[in-house]
C-alpha cells in the first residue's frame, strides 16, 4: 500500500521527449538498490499489475543483460531486455530498455510500428531520513521524429503503468 506521507510527481519535458517519475519509498537505498539489481527480487515486482515475469538472463556488468518475459494472466507475451550501461551502487543505474524476441534481439513493440526501439534509463537514488526517492528519467534515443512523437503521446499510460510497477515495488519493499 502507498504510504500517503510519501511524494509521488512526474513531470513531462516534451521537448526533451523525457518522462521523469519521481517516487519516495519507506526503505533504505540499500535495499532499494538491492530491489532492482537482484533478479531474486526484481522478479516479485517488476512489469505491469496482473503480469508474471519471468527472467531469463540477468548479467549485472555494463553492456550486460537483463532479458525477461512477461506473461498476462490471459497468456498474452511480451519479451523485453535492458542492457546495462552504468551501475553505482547504490545511487545509479543506467539502462537500455527494449522490446526483444526470446533470444534478445531488439524488435518493434507489440502495441506500435513506431515506438521507438531503444529508451535510454536513468535511475537515481536518494536517501533522507531512511527514506529513498527514486528518480527515473526515461526518453527515445537513436530515434526517429514521428518515434519522439509517440513517445511524448504515451506519457499518461506510461506514467500510469510505472505508477502500478512502483506500487508492487512499495508492497514488495514492506515485506523485504
Amino acid at each position: 500500500m502507498i504510504n500517503e506521507n510519501l511524494t509521488n510527481s512526474t513531470t513531462m519535458d516534451a521537448e526533451k521527449s523525457e518522462l521523469v517519475i519521481t517516487r519516495t519509498f519507506n526503505a533504505p537505498r540499500e535495499l532499494v538498490f538491492k530491489v532492482w539489481t537482484d533478479p531474486e527480487h526484481l522478479k516479485h515486482w517488476w512489469g505491469p499489475k496482473g503480469f508474471a515475469l519471468d527472467i531469463t538472463k540477468f548479467d549485472l556488468r555494463p553492456d550486460g543483460v537483463f532479458l525477461y518475459r512477461m506473461r498476462s494472466e490471459d497468456g498474452f507475451e511480451m519479451w523485453g531486455k535492458f542492457v546495462f550501461r552504468e551501475i553505482s551502487a547504490p545511487e545509479k543505474l543506467v539502462y537500455i530498455n527494449s522490446f526483444s524476441d526470446e533470444e534478445g534481439n531488439t524488435v518493434r513493440a507489440p502495441f506500435s510500428p513506431i515506438w521507438p526501439l531503444e529508451v535510454l534509463n536513468t535511475l537515481t537514488l536518494s536517501e533522507t531520513d531512511g527514506k529513498t526517492t527514486i528518480t527515473h528519467r526515461g526518453g527515445p534515443i537513436n530515434a526517429s521524429e514521428e518515434e519522439r512523437k509517440r513517445f511524448v503521446e504515451e506519457f499518461e499510460s506510461m506514467k500510469q503503468g510505472f505508477g502500478g510497477t512502483f506500487d508492487q515495488l512499495d508492497e514488495y519493499l514492506a515485506r523485504a
